[in-house]
């Protein structure tokens, strides 16, 4: 779906800029805000979150943390997430937390990782 809304909904020029896909991962879940608090490029003190996702209170759903690549894999993403400690920005959320690595390319689309992690 991000691949599709990617190339409905981007301009062949602005195609690879990195913030198009941002655009693109927030109006593919637009309907989202209703039980999530988006944020674009979330300081954490070791650089920035692309988007991260966090419940509203009393809302029962995951955290999500979203970095998005190009050109290299959704995997380095998830890497990235994990060595920059992403999560702990988000620390006062106490449930589950969806790490998502999206990757694309000009030859092979789309990639996406999700990976669960438990707040410790």
């Amino acid at each position: 779906m991000i691949s599709e809304c990617h190339n409905e909904n981007t301009s062949v020029l602005q195609y690879n800029d990195e913030n198009s896909l941002a655009c693109v991962v927030t109006i593919a879940y637009y309907s989202a805000r209703k039980d999530y608090i988006v944020h674009r490029e979330l300081p954490t003190g070791e650089g920035f979150a692309d988007i991260v996702f966090t419940p509203r209170k009393n809302v029962e759903l995951p955290a999500m943390i979203v970095e998005l690549k190009k050109g290299h894999s959704a995997g380095e993403a998830i890497e990235q997430i994990k060595n920059r400690k992403y999560s702990a920005k988000i620390s006062e959320y106490t449930g589950e937390i969806l790490l998502v690595g999206i990757n694309y390319d000009d030859k092979k689309g789309h990639s996406c990782v999700i990976e669960k992690i438990q707040k410790q």
